[in-house]
């Protein structure tokens, strides 16, 4: 299931979505250089976050190849700041889009009923949650791990609580469905779920970074909601989710 859009009106002009759209394509376009190498395994080893590295189960000097001749090189304390970082991180124009395609029809929502601030920093801290949940799965990991999809996962987790029943637009195969919020992301969720636990190498999707994620959004979003935001939403969208 891919979604298009949703049927759910917004009272505000999601700023804070657009800007984090915006730094995701500024840092693809000017520090990993469109995906042109070098540009592009530099920035995955510079700011992208290795679970081996950065949990100190890997030596100084460690090189962990990407391919292409591209080499990481392990340096010790050097990437304290990776679990930021990564998250602004892609690793092809595919991965970015569609991150942010995802990221543009769920996050009006959530931002409407948090406010700004409120609404980066869960975005922020569901991304903290995936970083973690994907360490724990392996912390010995040598795959950098890159991409906003965790905490956007988040964001999928906080609209699928505040909005159940809201429709949404999907493309399966050849067809366009509206189907409930719940069903689209229940089965998202799922997919992801069972991508974790099956067996797999080390690298590929990081299925356990979207399920802390989304469970991290489902936490963490009865904190950040602002009650008088959700009322005046409410009273905007009608039953539209109900």
């Amino acid at each position: 299931m891919f979604p298009i859009r949703d049927n759910n009106p917004t009272l505000r002009q999601p700023v804070a979505t657009y800007a984090l759209i915006a730094v995701n394509v500024v840092v693809w376009l000017l520090v990993q250089g469109m995906g042109v190498e070098p540009a592009l395994s530099r920035s995955v080893c510079q700011l992208g976050l290795i679970p081996g590295e950065f949990l100190l189960r890997l030596p100084d000097g460690f090189r962990i190849p990407l391919g292409k001749g591209m080499d990481c090189v392990v340096t010790t304390g050097r990437t304290w700041y990776a679990p930021l970082t990564s998250m602004f991180l892609h690793g092809s124009w595919m991965h970015l889009l569609g991150n942010m395609w995802f990221l543009h029809v769920f996050g009006n929502n959530v931002e409407d009923v948090m406010g700004r601030g409120r609404y980066v920093l869960f975005y922020l801290l569901c991304g903290f949650a995936a970083v973690a949940a994907q360490m724990a799965a392996n912390p010995a990991s040598t795959a950098p791990m890159v991409g906003a999809s965790g905490a956007i996962g988040g964001v999928m987790g906080g609209y699928v609580l505040l909005y159940p029943r809201a429709r949404i637009r999907t493309f399966l195969f050849i067809f366009f469905l509206d189907v409930p919020a719940f069903v689209m992301l229940g089965y998202w969720f799922l997919l992801q779920l069972v991508g974790g636990w099956a067996p797999q190498g080390d690298g590929g999707v990081a299925f356990m970074a979207h399920v802390g994620g989304f469970l991290g959004g489902l936490l963490l979003v009865p904190l950040f909601r602002d009650p008088d935001l959700v009322a005046a939403h409410r009273a905007a969208a009608g039953r539209a989710y109900q």
